[in-house]
This record gives C-alpha cells, structure tokens and sequence, in this order.
C-alpha cells in the first residue's frame, strides 16, 4: 500500500519508474511532446549520519595519513573531515555514492552500464548521467585535485615572476628560456631534466609555455603515483604528494580510469552521450580532468562526453575557457551541461569551518551573471566554430529566454542544428520544457528512476532540502490552477492529449 501511495503521489511526480523497462512509456509520452531523456539511476544507500561519516573518513584517508597523521604538507581543503564526512548534507538535487570496496564500485559501474544501453534504447541521441564518486576511491579524487591545484597555483606564481598575472587565464604566456632559468634556480632538477619537460608533443615550440601546455606536463598514467608529484615552494623541490604510496591504492586508482573508460566506450558504442555531473570543489579539478581526459578521447567525430560546470563557483568562467581553449586547439568536440550549482550551502560551511576562502559567488546575482557570463562564451564560440555543444540546464525562464533570444534572433542558430540543449528536472518546469520541445527545440528532462524503496532515502532529503525551492513553484500552481479552471468549464475533466 505503501508503494502505491508513493507511485500516486511525491515518487510518481518526480521518478519516472523502477527499472529501465517500466521507465520507457514516460519516455515515449514525453518524447512525443518532443521531451527527450537523461536517465540517472537514483538509488541511494540509506546511512546513518555516523556510518556515512565512518565510510567516509576510511575511504578518503590514505594508509600513509593513517600511519603518520600531519606528516604530509596537505592542504586542509584536500584532506577529509570528520564533521563534513555525510556528504549528503546541505545538498540540493544530488545523489551521493560513498565507498564501500572495489566490488561495489565494479557494481555501481554494470548499474551505469544498464542505464546507458536503457537510455540507447529508449531513445534517439539521449543522454545518460554519471558520478565519478561512484567509480573508485574518493581518495583519489581529493589528492588528484590538490596536484592539479598545486601546480594551478606554481603555474600563477611563475606567471607573477615574468609579470603577466595580470592577463587573462588563457592570455598568459610564460617564456620558456625565462621559465627554464627560474626552474633551475629553484633547484626543480637538473638543467637536462628540465630541458626534457619541455620537448615532444609539440610543446615549446613557440617559444612560450601557456596553461594547456602546462596542464599537459602532468599526463603520465603509466604509474599512478607519478601524477601525485607537487612543487613545494618554500624548498624548490618536487616532491610526492604523501610520504607512502601502496600498491594496493595504485591498483585502485588504475581500476577507477578503467571504469571509466569502459563507461565512455559503452556510450559511444550505444549512440548515447555521457553526462559528467559535478561533485564537490574539493573533487571537482580532479572530476573534470578525468572528464576532459574522456572527451579529448571520444569526442573526436561528435561529442560523447559532456561535463559539468557549476556557475555558482567564482572560478566557472576561467575554467570554460579554459577548456573550450583546449578543444579548439586540439579539434574535438566541447560539450558542457552549464547549472547554477547543488552544493552551495555545504560548501559554504566548510570552507568557514575549515578555514579556506569560500568558492562560491557572494549572492545569488553574481552567480546569475557568471551563469550567462559563461553562456555567452559558449555561445560565441558555437557561432565561430560549430563544435561546440550546451546543454542550458536551468529551471529559470529569464535564461531560457536569454538563450533563445541569443539563439535564433542574434546568431540565427536553427534548433535542428542540435548545438544547444535545454535541460529540466522530470516533474518540475514543464511549462518551460513542453512549449520548447513542441517548438522543435532540444529539450531534455532529467530522469530519475530507481526501485520505490531503494530511491525513498534520496526522494526524501530532496523533499527536505527542497522546500524553500518548492515555495517558489507557485507559477507552476497558478497555471495548473488555471488549466483545471479550465476543463471543468469546458466539460474536459478528463482530457487525454493527442500524441
């Protein structure tokens, strides 16, 4: 009875079924609207606050931090945190995996699999949603993205050094002889070594060392634990990021590239496109590596791989462009899901907590502006280079509108060109997302699917946290109050729409 109520009311509005094959009527009734899918397997762990914690703490901390606690220079924003360890709090329309061992990582990747074969079959070009959360150790994930950070900021420090911090992110130039000089006065190897960083691949030739061709100095994946050497400016030495590296955590980070992987292939194998979800900020720089890894990859003809950018974080826009710098140069095909952010809350606290700046913009304005900042970027850079791809992914009409102004008036983009995608949750919006399928335009909902009980643990904290969203929903109300108005007046109570 339970169940049923549940399929009548708050699971049947915003989860589309219990399985890939229950799920395909929703599918094919929206698609008929022109609705099309991003299927997201919705299953949750039910944890208590304490076990979430526990898992989280013995899965984060390394063997080398848990036989030599403080012995490692890490930054407190890198490390994990008992207080912070359920990561489900303060968390807005986002599921949340925690480690348990490498079978259930193995696991959670064969549920991803389904999902994308479900969603190849269930419809034309749809999408499939992933968390890399799901796929390894978290472990690697925060020391992954304190090496990309920490060389982030050398890369700063050494563009200070030759006076052009000033530029923008991607302006910035370093000379290589100057850069070489500076290298080999910190003590950062010998002169030959450093020499040999900088040839192959094309790298240095022009004289000059910009980011991409700085990120592109830490790809050496045949032994893991050569990706975790840091610069440490205070002695000029390059050094492991922890003191002790087991084997056994090498063959873990090995078996989360391979999922991957695996999952990549499945996607481009199954005609559907994979969608990266963005995860916290201390995760993020390592996530959205590994997801830039993939489309450099498999975007080659077309793209596959789409990630995700929060607008609400201050640094969105350096890292689209960033990013979209990358694929033009290397010819692949740029996808991006922009959102305004799920973690905003949480991340907020922790950063006050722990004691680093916060990475979230001051107000809910600024993030509008970085929104449409990064948007706009995008944007152009689909009207120069038809390589680019978007999904809006938005609940707010004056985006829509912004984009759809931006689209068909100003650039004279065609809908039928499929560059940019518009993306809602299932159950919320559709007086935003009807309309535009029905006017031929790419629209997809998110949707989650899961069995009843299994998916309640995760339905519940979104009705939680959710409910100064829901107050905001009285457009929603007003029109379905309308609509209801009338049909009664008509004598169309019960009205089945053509499709």
């Amino acid at each position: 009875m339970f169940e049923k109520m549940m399929k009548m009311t708050f699971y049947g509005q915003f989860v589309a079924g219990e399985d890939h094959n229950s799920i395909k009527p929703l599918i094919q009734k929206n698609q008929a609207f022109g609705v099309g899918a991003v299927l997201d397997y919705s299953v949750e762990e039910d944890l208590t606050q304490e076990e979430a914690e526990i898992k989280e703490m013995d899965s984060c901390v390394s063997e080398a931090e848990k036989e030599s606690p403080g012995a490692d220079h890490r930054e407190k924003k890198y490390k994990a945190h008992r207080q912070f360890g359920d990561r489900r709090g303060g968390v807005i329309s986002a599921r949340t995996y925690f480690y348990a061992d490498e079978a259930k990582c193995d696991n959670q990747m064969e549920t991803f699999i389904n999902c994308i074969k479900a969603s190849g079959g269930a419809s034309a070009e749809g999408f499939s949603a992933i968390k890399m959360t799901a796929l390894g150790r978290p472990q690697f994930l925060l020391e992954f993205s304190e090496v990309l950070v920490k060389w982030r900021h050398f890369f700063n420090f050494l563009a200070a050094q030759q006076g052009i911090s000033d530029m923008m992110v991607v302006e910035q130039k370093l000379e290589l002889e100057q850069l070489k000089e500076s290298l080999s006065k910190m003590g950062l190897g010998a002169k030959d070594d450093i020499e040999n960083w900088f040839t192959g691949e094309k790298l240095g030739l022009s004289g000059t060392i910009d980011l991409l061709d700085w990120n592109n100095l830490i790809n050496d994946t045949t032994k893991m634990s050569n990706l975790l050497m840091v610069p440490n400016l205070e002695t000029g030495q390059l050094e492991p990021l922890l003191n002790k590296f087991t084997t056994e955590e090498e063959r873990q980070m090995k078996r989360m590239l391979q999922r991957v992987d695996i999952l990549a292939k499945h996607a481009m194998e199954n005609g559907v496109r994979l969608m990266v979800d963005a995860e916290q900020t201390y995760f993020q720089p390592a996530i959205s590596r590994l997801a830039l890894e993939m489309q450099r990859k498999f975007n080659r003809e077309k793209p596959i791989i789409f990630n995700t950018y929060q607008c609400y974080l201050k640094e969105a826009y350096g890292n689209v462009t960033v990013d979209i710098e990358l694929s033009r140069r290397e010819g692949w095909y740029f996808g991006a899901k922009l959102v305004r952010g799920a973690y905003m809350y949480q991340e907020r606290d922790r950063a006050k907590e722990i004691g680093y700046e916060d990475p979230i913009n001051p107000d809910y304005e600024a993030t509008n502006r970085m929104y449409h900042k990064c948007l706009e970027y995008v944007l152009e850079e689909i009207e120069h280079n038809r390589k680019a791809n978007i999904m809006v992914a938005t609940h707010n009409e004056d985006t829509v509108k912004y984009t759809l102004k931006s689209t068909m008036n100003e650039m004279g983009l065609s809908p039928t060109e499929n560059k940019v995608y518009f993306g809602q949750l299932l159950g919320m919006c559709d007086q935003i997302s009807f309309p535009l399928g029905q006017a031929g335009f790419p629209v997809y909902k998110y949707v989650p699917y899961g069995p009843v009980n299994e998916v309640i643990p995760y339905l519940s904290r979104r009705a939680q946290e959710n409910r100064g969203f829901m107050k905001g929903s009285q457009r929603e109300r007003s029109l379905l109050w309308k609509e209801l108005t009338r049909r009664v007046l008509g004598g169309q109570i019960f009205y089945t729409p053509v499709y």
